[in-house]
């Protein structure tokens, strides 16, 4: 299956002949046959026909809207997708405080691991001492499984992304490095890099969810939030440093982006990528998206990143469906 991302400023989307078409303000025309494509991703001024919008209801394809800097706006869905038992599943499941502790354990154990593996990868090359933020990574891994509660969990993963973020600046080309996490907006290169990841693949899994007839709204890790897809923030939290993290030090440690690929905003504060530093990432995340990788441990077979996510939603349905959280098995890195 394709996914479409258009950010050229001007382009418009229409449909012709069974194929979805995007033309650029240059003149070129770029085509997809209609049978292969799942979702189409626009960033900022792009323009999409009556005619384009009618034919991705009818297939299922979602659209999903983002500002030119990677804001998510919102997004075109066919509602023939929605189960209405198994979202009637979903929601007695909020109730079960046993599975939604032992679930987001599992989750957040998966993720401190990831970052590990990350930050022991990344210091081989640029022979940085990690050991003490490792030790202390681990630490918190140890008191994750004697959590009492989700407060008391998000506490210990909390400490733990502090320790991961602070020394991953370490870990960066210098003149890319940051102190920290920043957020709306990203004020270094590498936080508007996993911003704009982050964003992208929190609206995928948002639609694998729906995807599966499953509530994107009701989730079992985070708080209820007003607009705000929970299950996906939940079941993203074990991509984030797999996809995203490793994605963008790849690129900046790999030369592939330089400063000339950011800028400050005018009209708002933060950096952003500039326009072919933004196609380059894109780009590099499909490409990402489509690795093969033996990481889940249910399956002894490559599969691409891409199709390990739809696997895992597969996996957290199951777990709904039986109430029996060991279905779930969180993806682990080496």
């Amino acid at each position: 299956m394709s996914y479409l991302y258009v950010c050229e400023q001007g382009a418009s989307i229409g449909v012709a002949e069974n194929r979805f078409q995007v033309k650029y303000k240059d003149g070129m025309l770029r085509s997809i046959p209609a049978e292969t494509l799942e979702v189409i991703e626009v960033f900022g001024n792009v323009q999409v026909t009556t005619q384009c919008l009618a034919e991705c209801l009818k297939r299922g394809v979602n659209i999903i809207f983002y500002s030119t800097y990677g804001a998510y706006y919102g997004r075109l869905i066919s509602t023939t997708h929605v189960n209405v038992q198994r979202q009637r599943k979903q929601a007695d499941l909020g109730k079960n405080e046993k599975f939604k502790l032992a679930f987001s354990k599992k989750i957040i154990d998966a993720k401190i691991r990831n970052q590990v593996v990350i930050l022991r990868r990344y210091a081989r090359s640029s022979h940085a001492d990690v050991g003490r933020a490792v030790d202390e990574m681990q630490y918190m891994c140890k008191k994750v499984q004697n959590a009492g509660s989700i407060e008391q969990l998000m506490g210990y993963e909390g400490t733990a992304a502090r320790k991961y973020f602070q020394v991953l600046g370490q870990l960066i080309e210098p003149e890319f490095a940051f102190e920290g996490r920043s957020r709306r907006p990203p004020m270094d290169p590498f936080n508007s890099m996993i911003s704009l990841g982050y964003s992208i693949i929190l609206n995928e899994i948002y639609g694998k969810i729906e995807g599966k007839g499953l509530n994107p709204y009701f989730g079992v890790m985070h708080k209820d939030r007003e607009k705000h897809p929970t299950l996906a923030s939940d079941l993203m939290e074990e991509w984030r440093a797999v996809l995203i993290d490793t994605t963008a030090l790849s690129m900046l440690n790999g030369h592939e982006l330089t400063t000339e690929n950011f800028y400050s905003g005018i009209d708002q504060p933060g950096v952003f990528l500039e326009k072919e530093g933004f196609k380059k990432y894109i780009q590099k995340l499909e490409t990402k998206f489509r690795t093969q990788n033996k990481y889940l441990s249910y399956v002894e077979y490559s599969v691409s990143f891409r199709q390990a996510l739809n696997m895992q939603i597969n996996q957290f349905v199951k777990a709904i469906e039986t109430e029996n959280v060991e279905e779930y098995s969180p993806i682990l890195i080496r």
